[in-house]
């Protein structure tokens, strides 16, 4: 008896739609009455993120998401009310709406007019118009939020931070990125020290103030007392913040990954001070900052050895340096060390014969290697990743 796909139980036929992208999960559901109905269980939709495009009304929309069981929605355009969304997504999990430009404190309030307790993601990226109003309104209905993306929200302050503590207290990741109105007070209340005013945001994990150029030293002082939990911090381009401060982070205990990526004011000193700490991060990136050089990478080697990622680009270390270092990184995976332009083969070669487990590195720029410590770095057994950018050879030098 000859079998055709149409004979297939519906769950078969849903579990083999699962593999599909989107669009074509999206055309199984065209072809027949049988394969519309397998392609609409639950189980083929695990996971995805509705894009909508919110221009017109479509009466279908939202019974047909919610019989998918889609609960994670991305607004790509708001010409609608975002009310209309949030009406028709009643259980909705995930909430993008990065780069809606046209999205204002208004169209958020009339949105969030009761409390939505299935929502757990809520990114207003570069939502420019949203000020501290909308924090209010969404610390006051959002109260199980866990990750919050403000990036590039430039009117957020203060103000809104404190409202953020106060309402927000299951939050685990926070994205302030480019919020130049947020200051210490800011951090302050985020870490617990106005108690009388917010109990903070004590659940933290994941917070990225990168570009918050009024944060100094004393932020990272909250910090270290108040969010006692967090694992990964970006402070790139906070040029306020000093080598004093490393001190404030030196005993976070939980602190897996630092970001000092373009902070001026950090040398070697601030190294030393997370080396001699009871650090055990897994991830540091120092890049471009100019007063880095060998003596932060011996500090590496003596305090903060167990580094799995470490970057370095743009520093001014050499292979001297590098000695000082690889016979004890024995853990690093991703070396970056673009366009650090004292590096030369011999540097290559003290990498290849050292970070036996190393399986990205980051060459860009290094003018001052040749065909030679190439083919060192190109042995190593695990090596993966290899990206080289400006660096050139001779023609005879050239590998074929």
């Amino acid at each position: 008896m000859e079998t055709h796909i149409s004979c297939l139980f519906p769950e078969i036929l849903a579990m083999i739609f699962s593999y599909l992208d989107v669009r074509d999960k999206g055309r199984v559901a065209q072809v027949c009455i049988a394969w519309r109905d397998a392609s609409y269980h639950k189980s083929v939709w695990r996971g995805v993120e509705a894009k909508l495009h919110l221009r017109r009304a479509n009466p279908s929309l939202f019974p047909s998401l919610q019989a998918r069981g889609i609960r994670r929605v991305q607004i790509l355009s708001l010409r609608r009310s975002l009310s209309y969304v949030i009406q028709g997504m009643p259980n909705i999990e995930s909430l993008n709406l990065s780069g809606c430009y046209n999205l204002t404190d208004n169209g958020l309030g009339h949105a969030f007019v009761q409390e939505i307790p299935s929502l757990r993601v809520l990114n207003l990226s570069l939502c420019k118009q949203i000020t501290d109003s909308s924090l209010g309104r969404i610390a006051q209905y959002l109260k199980n939020l866990e990750v919050l993306e403000l990036g590039g929200c430039s009117n957020i302050t203060n103000t809104g931070l404190l409202l953020i503590a106060w309402g927000l207290h299951r939050l685990k990741s926070l994205n302030l990125r480019s919020c130049r109105h947020v200051s210490d007070v800011g951090i302050g209340h985020l870490a617990g020290m106005t108690r009388s005013a917010a109990e903070g945001c004590l659940n933290l994990e994941y917070l990225t103030l990168q570009d918050c150029q009024k944060l100094t030293d004393l932020s990272l002082k909250h910090i270290s007392k108040g969010l006692t939990k967090l694992r990964v911090l970006n402070l790139s381009f906070c040029g306020g913040i000093s080598d004093a401060g490393m001190i404030h982070l030196s005993h976070m205990a939980s602190l897996w990954s630092l970001n000092l990526r373009s902070c001026d004011n950090i040398s070697d000193t601030g190294t030393m001070h997370l080396a001699m700490g009871t650090l055990r991060l897994s991830g540091l990136d120092v890049s471009f900052c100019d007063k880095i050089g060998d003596q932060t990478l011996a500090y590496i080697a003596q305090g903060l050895y167990q580094l799995k990622s470490l970057s370095l680009c743009s520093c001014h270390i050499s292979d001297d340096g590098v000695n000082r270092m690889v016979r004890q990184m024995h853990e690093l995976r991703t070396l970056n060390i673009g366009q650090c332009v004292r590096i030369t083969d011999k540097g290559l070669e003290l990498i290849a014969d050292h970070l036996t487990q190393l399986a990205g590195i980051d060459l860009y720029g290094c003018t001052k290697i040749t065909k030679r410590g190439l083919e060192r770095i190109t042995q190593l057994p695990c090596l993966k990743v290899l990206n080289l950018g400006l660096w050139q050879m001779t023609e005879s030098e050239k590998v074929r």
